[in-house]
């Protein structure tokens, strides 16, 4: 897209902008050693990294504890209804395909309530960043069984113990038409969590990741198996994926070299159950973007916008009675 004229004088005297730029005055209310925390600092480091413009950027969210993660970036922000991120984003972004769109989202806000939204978001595939926080549990509400629980797991809704085997959104989203990036992320390594989002963010298309995070308050022993043990995290590399720094790759020996355009292969990894996969399990970069075919044929000036708004008013305006003069007639 060639930049407007406005854009680039705005280039030439830009700040650089430091991580501060992007943290608003708001704290974070989340508990201590809660997974959003680590995802936050991600995103943060992500728009410095990349140079992004706060104006230029919008955060949209639903409900629970992840979706207060646009009152804490100091950009614009959209905080909706249950289960309702994805179609106000894919809204946005229609409108103004040049903003940078994030959507934050939690298990139960995306795979529960929000599944529609969430199957019609991927066949869309529009050019958004989409990151699932999976606590596997509804933390906000204190603590009822989401679609991602373990079986067995004892809660408010489920006390003796959840029924069904959990929903692996990895494996829903593959299976959708039109799917372009799925990758999976945990909390407990920053430095895969900060590439895998930069990978989805530089993605053409919609990108879906999911984030493995801990809940200290309802969950707090969930992972602790994978974190004690590296051997059960299984780290997907690529040349045009994941590079592991030399310390991440001492510690998490457990690698598979993994082409992520090979779509039988991603849905068998994203299926393992005795191992958490991380990485990139596929991209595909040539699936169309809904807002490209959707471009409109004339641009969207002010005077275009001024045209469409009066036509629209003057549908349902009630115009004052005026007297002709000639013949005294109202």
């Amino acid at each position: 897209m060639t930049a407007t004229m406005t854009q680039c004088l705005l280039r030439l005297v830009e700040e650089d902008y430091k991580l501060s730029d992007y943290q608003s005055e708001i704290a974070p209310r989340w508990c201590a050693g809660c997974g959003d925390i680590g995802i936050l600092t991600a995103i943060q480091r992500l728009c410095r990294d990349e140079q992004i413009m706060p104006e230029k950027t919008v955060f949209v969210s639903g409900i629970g504890c992840s979706s207060r993660l646009p009152h804490y970036m100091n950009a614009y922000g959209f905080h909706g209804l249950h289960g309702r991120a994805l179609p106000v984003a894919e809204g946005v972004k229609l409108r103004r395909p040049d903003l940078d769109v994030f959507v934050t989202t939690g298990d139960g806000d995306c795979c529960s309530i929000g599944a529609a939204h969430w199957l019609h978001a991927i066949r869309y595939n529009m050019n958004m960043t989409v990151l699932l926080h999976d606590n596997q549990v509804y933390g906000l509400t204190k603590m009822q069984a989401s679609p991602t629980s373990p079986r067995d797991l004892k809660t408010n809704t489920t006390p003796y113990g959840a029924y069904l085997n959990p929903l692996n959104p990895l494996t829903v989203t593959l299976g959708v038409t039109n799917v372009s990036f799925v990758a999976q992320a945990v909390d407990w390594i920053p430095d895969l969590l900060y590439d895998i989002i930069a990978q989805a963010h530089r993605h053409r298309g919609l990108s879906f990741v999911r984030v493995l995070q801990r809940c200290p308050e309802f969950m707090n022993h969930r992972f602790d198996e994978a974190v004690h043990d590296p051997s059960k995290t299984r780290i997907l590399t690529h040349s045009d994926g994941l590079r592991l720094k030399p310390e991440i790759s001492r510690i998490y020996r457990n690698q598979e070299t993994h082409d992520p355009l090979d779509m039988p292969r991603a849905l068998a990894i994203a299926a393992l159950s005795d191992e958490i996969p991380v990485g990139v399990l596929y991209r595909d970069p040539s699936v169309p973007c809904y807002e490209e075919l959707r471009e409109a044929e004339r641009p969207n000036t002010p005077d275009l916008i001024r045209t469409v708004l009066d036509e629209e008013f003057d549908k349902v305006t009630i115009w004052p009675q005026v007297e002709d003069a000639s013949t005294g007639v109202e």
